[in-house]
This record gives structure tokens, C-alpha cells and sequence, in this order.
């Protein structure tokens, strides 16, 4: 059991594991890695205090290796959801699943705009977690879109227990495809259906299905914790970090504008500093 998971590993979320670190909580960062952050190709980054003239890789590297000096818990790969237990969170991270007290999301910007229909059929054919949902559509037709590599994993799961599985690869030639996948060259264009998805529209034409699966490099926060309160695709904070949902924070570029450094750092900052006093006002209870 963890006082506290933070979810993603740029300034935002390295910063809160720090602060933690520094308050004596057990903390551990789930990244997908620094090289996906925007900031990591930054040719040259000049309005961060006391950091002058470095890259956004070497100012990466920095704060990385500040958390890792710190002998602070640092996992690669994607959480796929977070489940509110009550009293504590239940975090599957490439399908192991670990427990925490508090969440802190740092999962910055999402790349990639959502086609027509994605978020209005989310829960109903459309889905971001081919493990998570994949058991909803057993002998059911479904279609994969892949920004990454690791979608190659999703649907191969769903090729064993779906119908007709469909995958359409976004980030290049995919390999080690499950004979049964029917791999397309089209891009997504919108999801089609009434109550539940009925189609997907690609460049090549519709295709037929019951479930679209999104593989993306960070899901939305919507869908990877359901219920947090999110407003024009940003996660909603007061001016604690604090969101709709006891125990959670969100700091950094997820929160919305402005997107520079020394904001997510001051906001990784206060939700550690606010996780803390979660903390403790709840040890004080029991």
C-alpha cells in the first residue's frame, strides 16, 4: 500500500514525488517515460529559474536524476485505470494491480485530437483498455487504433476472445500480429452508432463493429478515473490541486493553462504538500 501513486513522470509529477519523498511518504511515479514529454525536445528552454540554456532532455535528465538520487520508486509503462475503492485506489499498471492511499495525476498534455464521436460514445462501444473491457465483447466485432506500439499487445488479446478484430496502426508497420487481426492502412475519421457503436468511419470506408478500442500514449483522464470532474479536456483543480474527488490531485499541464515549467513544478509542489495533509487528517480519524 502506497501513501500516494503519481501518474506520469514529467516536472509536474517528479516534483510531487520529491515533496513526498521529503514529508517521509512512500511514493512511486508511473511514467511512460521522459522522451514522451513535449519539454524532452526542447532545443532550448531559457525562462526556468536558475536552469539556463539547457535542452529539455537535459532538463528532464536533471529532474530525473533528482528523483532517482532520492531513492524514489519509478515505474515505465501505462496505468490503464484507476478504481476508487473507498478507502484506498486500485491502480492497474500493465495489468498488475497496486494499491494507494492518494492519486496525483501529472499526465500533461494529450497528443492528438479525439475524432468526431470518440468521447460522445466512451462507455458505450468505446473504450481505451482492451484488457479492462475487452471480456464486453466476446464473439463481438471490434476495431483497434494504435498510436502505439504497445496496441499490438491489446489486440491480440481481444483477436482470442473478440469476433472479427480489426486493427488499424497509426505509428508504422506493425509486427508480431495475431494471424486473425486484419491489419488496415486507413485513418480513424468518426465513431458511428446509435445507443452503442455500430460503425467506425475510416479514409477507406466504414467498418462494422460493436466495440473501437483507443490505444493511446496516455489515457484521458475522464476515462482512466470515472468520475473526475474534466472541463474542455483538462482535469478541474481549486488552487490546492485538489479535485472533484477526495484523495486525488492533479498538477501540471493536465490542469490547463499556463504550460510552462515552473508552473508544474509549483503544482506538483502544492499536491504533494495537499496529499500530505490528506494524509494525516485521515490517520488523525482512525
Amino acid at each position: 500500500m502506497y501513501d500516494a501513486i503519481i501518474i506520469g513522470g514529467g516536472p509536474a509529477g517528479l516534483s510531487a514525488a520529491i515533496n513526498l519523498k521529503a514529508r517521509n511518504r512512500n511514493a512511486a511515479v508511473f511514467t511512460r517515460g521522459i522522451e514522451t514529454s513535449f519539454l524532452y525536445r526542447a532545443e532550448k528552454v531559457n525562462n526556468h529559474l536558475g536552469m539556463p540554456e539547457m535542452t529539455g532532455k537535459e532538463m528532464l535528465d536533471s529532474f530525473l536524476n533528482h528523483a532517482k538520487n532520492q531513492e524514489i520508486e519509478i515505474k515505465k509503462g501505462r496505468v490503464l485505470q484507476v478504481l476508487d475503492m473507498g478507502d484506498f485506489f486500485g491502480i492497474n499498471f500493465e495489468n498488475d494491480f497496486y494499491q494507494a492511499k492518494t492519486v496525483i495525476l501529472a499526465t500533461g498534455i494529450k497528443k492528438g485530437k479525439k475524432i468526431a464521436g470518440e468521447e460522445e460514445f466512451l462507455g458505450r462501444g468505446v473504450s481505451y483498455c482492451a484488457t479492462c473491457d475487452g471480456m464486453l465483447y466476446r464473439n463481438k466485432d471490434v476495431v483497434v487504433v494504435g498510436e502505439i506500439k504497445e496496441a499490438e499487445e491489446d489486440v491480440n488479446f481481444l483477436a482470442d476472445i473478440a469476433g472479427n478484430t480489426y486493427f488499424i496502426p497509426l505509428y508504422g508497420e506493425p509486427s508480431n500480429i495475431n494471424s486473425k487481426v486484419k491489419i488496415l492502412k486507413a485513418k480513424p475519421v468518426s465513431v458511428k452508432g446509435g445507443d452503442f457503436v455500430e460503425a467506425l468511419d475510416t479514409s477507406e470506408g466504414p467498418i462494422k463493429c460493436s466495440g473501437a478500442f483507443f490505444v493511446k500514449e496516455s489515457t484521458p483522464a475522464n476515462s482512466l478515473l470515472p468520475g473526475i470532474a474534466v472541463e474542455d479536456g483538462m482535469i478541474v483543480v481549486n488552487r490546492y490541486m485538489e479535485t472533484n474527488l477526495k484523495g486525488v490531485y492533479a498538477c501540471g499541464d493536465c490542469t490547463g493553462w499556463p504550460y510552462q515549467i515552473s508552473n508544474a513544478v509549483g503544482e506538483g509542489l502544492i499536491a504533494a504538500q495537499q496529499a500530505d495533509r490528506y494524509l494525516r487528517q485521515s490517520s488523525s480519524k482512525n
